[in-house]
């Protein structure tokens, strides 16, 4: 079982709370960007620098991510692709892409394109707040207690 970030847009605030989770579990780790990203030093993470094109990042997450493994990102139409593909999507909010819900974000997602496209301005999403950052935590611990294989015994 992998974890893969989106890590191109990934917040600073919740890269303490996500190391903790990936060390604390030893889960194998992959963030991809197209930029140099850190999370944080871990034994547990590896990252992928993609291309500089705008999906670059997207593309190989998809071209890796396999069924049951987690992705996090906040980009729609990313999560509409692994969901695809039988895996999980939660955004940075702890808030997770299912099959009963993605059609109708995306749809969202693309009517507020086309408003910006006409020139008309729209909000962007609120700050995280600390609220948001205790939901993110409390999502990714309980997805990837559930998800990762259980750990050896130590004598």
């Amino acid at each position: 079982m992998t974890l893969y970030i989106d890590g191109d847009a990934f917040p600073n605030l919740l890269k303490p709370v996500l190391l903790r989770a990936i060390d604390r579990l030893a889960i194998p780790t992959c963030v991809i960007a197209n930029k140099r990203v850190t999370i944080g030093p871990s034994k547990h993470i590896t990252y992928i620098i993609v291309g500089s094109g705008s999906d670059e990042a997207d593309h190989r997450i998809v071209e890796l991510v396999q069924e049951g493994e987690l992705v996090i990102t906040a980009d729609i139409p990313l999560a509409d692709r692994v969901i695809t593909k039988k895996a999980l999507a939660i955004n940075h909010r702890g808030e997770p892409f299912t099959e009963e819900n993605i059609k109708d974000i995306l749809s969202m997602r693309n009517l507020m394109q086309e408003f910006r496209d006409c020139g008309e301005f729209t909000k962007g999403p609120a700050p995280l707040s600390q609220k948001d950052v205790s939901k993110f935590a409390n999502k990714v611990n309980q997805i990837l207690t559930k998800i990762s294989p259980p750990k050896k015994p130590t004598k």
